[in-house]
């Protein structure tokens, strides 16, 4: 379902993904073709997102993801075969392959019918990270450049950076934490972090912003809207 915020026509539409419900279990993620092995948001959820973009008015098409799509979130759970994954990234930095088949397809389908100013939130690691999307550097390249900005939870054990998959050609263009973190650093050492959306009502400039637990603005970047 896609909300809409402001006045008509609508700033901006929020795309909430579910992730949970309809994927296929962790596997090494590097299926040839899409099946439902491959799934991470079904095929129904899939086509009900192309037609939710087809549809909006919006300046912003903001798409909601539980989870990050080029940082490499590995199954550690001892119960779980080595090797596998929980997120759509399979380590590999080659064509799409496994769940990233279903980001292909979307990017593609974004790029091949017009659709404008999509951007990506997302979550799931412990950490803030600022990251753009362009073809020329990516091994996948039938999409337009995009931006994904990644925020984890307020109030749980800090840890990154992940390690990043290339097959999209993703650019960190800041991370929050350096190479080196002790990992699992506690909530009390004020290593927690979130995210803030702004649309200017005149130019409708949106600028996406990451911040410390006080408060304080670590990152910020102006997107300018596409006609």
């Amino acid at each position: 379902m896609a909300v809409k915020l402001g006045h008509y026509p609508a700033a901006l539409d929020i795309f909430m993904l579910d992730e949970l419900s309809y994927r296929g279990p962790n596997s090494p993620n590097r299926q040839p073709v899409l099946n439902a092995e491959a799934a991470f948001l079904g095929a129904a959820q899939l086509a009900w997102l192309k037609r939710s973009l087809l549809g909006s008015t919006a300046t912003w098409k903001l798409i909601a993801s539980d989870m990050p799509i080029s940082l490499v979130v590995r199954d550690l759970n001892p119960d779980v075969p080595k090797g596998t994954f929980e997120a759509w990234a399979n380590a590999d930095n080659g064509p799409p392959s496994g769940r990233e088949l279903e980001i292909a397809n979307l990017l593609s389908f974004i790029k091949n019918n017009g659709s404008k100013n999509v951007v990506w939130v997302t979550a799931d690691v412990h950490y803030a990270h600022a990251i753009r999307y362009a073809p020329d550097r990516a091994r996948f390249t039938d999409f337009e450049p995009f931006w994904e900005f990644v925020a984890g939870p307020i109030n749980a054990g800090t840890f990154g950076p992940n390690e990043m998959d290339l097959t999209f050609g993703p650019e960190t263009k800041f991370a929050s934490v350096p190479g080196d973190l002790k990992q699992n650093r506690s909530p009390f050492d004020g290593l927690q972090f979130y995210g803030i959306g702004h649309i200017d009502a005149d130019t409708r400039v949106l600028t996406m912003s990451l911040h410390d637990l006080e408060g304080k603005r670590l990152y910020a970047v102006d997107l300018e809207p596409e006609a």
